[in-house]
C-alpha cells in the first residue's frame, strides 16, 4: 500500500471539507415559498403616541436591551422611543434628517440612524445618538453625496459589530452608491466592498444590514431578491433568495432570521407573496410566513422588522403609515 504524505492527506482533507461547505450553502439557495405556518396574530394599536401627534411613515423600528422600542418615522420628532407596553416614553431629533432611513440599537443603547438623502446642508449621513438624543459621532458630510472614504450617497442602514466597528449599507439603487463601507469603532474608514450588479459581492438597493452571533454580515440586497452573506472583511459566504425580495431583515439572539418582503409581484418576483418570512440564519431554513394583508399593491405591510426578547415582531409600515406588532 503505497504512503501517503501527511501534507497531500491535510490538503485532500481541506479540499474534501471545502466542497461540504460549499454544498451545504448551494443547498440553502431556494426560491422563496409562501405555504408556511402563520402561529403569529397582530396586536392591535400596540403604540400609543401622545395627542397631536401622528405617524408619518415608519421606516425602522427596534427594541433595545431593556425591551424598549425605538421608532424612526419620517414626521417631526422623527426618532420614538416606547416602554414594553407601548406607552410614549420621549422623541427627538426634529429638524435634522432629510429622509430617515435605518434605525439601529448597539450594545450599549446607542441609537444610530441613517439619512438617506440630501437637500439644505443635510443629509447623506449616519449618526449616532445617545439614549438621550445627544449627538456622538457622525459619519459623512452632511448635505454631500459622493462614493468617497468619507462620503455616501443613499446610505440606507447601519450594522455594529462586536468589537464596535461599524457597517454602513451605502446605497438605494438608481444612481447611488452600491457599497457595505466598514467603519472602526472612532469613526475611521476601513474599507468598502460592493458594486452596482446581480454577481456575487455585486448589490442594487442595500436595504438593510443584520449579523448573526457568528459575526457573520447579512445584507438584505433588495434590488436582486436576496439576502448575502459576507465576512466582516467582505469576503461573499452564500446568497439566499428563499427569504423573498427582502425590505428588511433582523436576527435575534438565538440567530432566527426574521426578513420582510413589501415590493414582490409579478414583475419584480413572480409568485413571490409579500409578507415576513422567519426562519434560521444558521442554514436558511424558513420556518413561517405572516402574509401581508394589504390587497393595495401600493399598500405594503412594512419595510422594516425587528423582534423583542419574548419573541414579538414589530413591522415598520412606511406605505401603511404605521408601527404594526405580532405576538405568538
Amino acid at each position: 500500500m503505497p504512503r501517503v504524505r501527511p501534507s497531500t492527506f491535510v490538503c485532500s482533507i481541506a479540499i474534501i471539507l471545502a466542497i461540504f461547505v460549499a454544498a451545504a450553502f448551494a443547498e440553502s439557495d431556494s426560491r422563496a415559498t409562501n405555504n408556511l405556518p402563520n402561529p403569529y396574530r397582530p396586536v392591535e394599536n400596540w403604540a400609543q403616541l401622545p395627542s397631536g401627534m401622528e405617524w408619518g411613515q415608519v421606516i425602522s423600528a427596534m427594541p433595545d436591551g431593556h425591551g424598549n422600542v425605538w421608532v424612526f418615522h419620517r414626521k417631526d420628532p422623527p426618532i420614538l422611543e416606547f416602554d414594553r407596553s407601548g406607552k410614549f416614553v420621549k422623541s427627538f431629533g426634529a429638524g435634522m434628517f432629510v429622509q430617515p432611513h435605518g434605525l439601529t440599537v448597539d450594545r450599549d443603547g446607542n441609537i444610530w440612524v441613517t439619512d438617506q438623502s440630501a437637500k439644505d446642508g443635510k443629509g447623506e449621513q449616519a449618526i449616532k445618538f445617545s439614549p438621550e438624543g445627544k449627538v456622538l459621532m457622525t459619519l459623512g458630510k452632511a448635505g454631500a453625496a459622493g462614493p468617497g472614504n468619507d462620503t455616501f450617497n443613499g446610505p440606507c442602514d447601519v450594522a455594529i459589530g462586536a468589537n464596535g466597528d461599524i457597517f454602513v449599507a451605502d446605497g438605494h439603487g438608481g444612481d447611488t452608491n452600491a457599497r457595505v463601507v466598514k467603519f472602526s469603532k472612532d469613526g475611521k474608514f476601513i474599507k468598502a466592498w460592493g458594486k452596482k450588479g446581480a454577481g456575487p459581492g455585486e448589490f442594487d438597493t442595500l436595504h438593510r444590514l443584520a449579523m448573526d452571533s457568528k459575526g457573520r454580515l447579512f445584507v438584505a440586497d433588495r434590488g436582486n431578491n436576496r439576502i448575502q452573506i459576507f465576512d466582516q472583511d467582505g469576503n461573499f459566504i452564500a446568497q439566499w433568495h428563499q427569504f423573498g425580495r427582502p425590505s428588511g431583515i433582523f436576527i435575534s439572539k438565538d440567530d432566527t432570521l426574521y426578513s420582510v418582503d413589501s415590493q414582490s409581484d409579478e414583475m419584480t418576483n413572480p409568485g413571490v407573496k409579500r409578507g415576513i418570512r422567519i426562519g434560521s440564519a444558521k442554514d436558511g431554513s424558513v420556518k413561517y410566513f405572516i402574509p401581508d394583508p394589504n390587497t393595495n399593491p401600493a399598500i405594503a405591510l412594512a419595510e422594516g422588522v425587528s423582534v423583542d426578547t419574548k419573541g414579538d415582531v414589530y413591522a415598520a409600515g412606511v406605505s401603511s403609515m404605521g408601527l404594526h406588532k405580532f405576538g405568538k
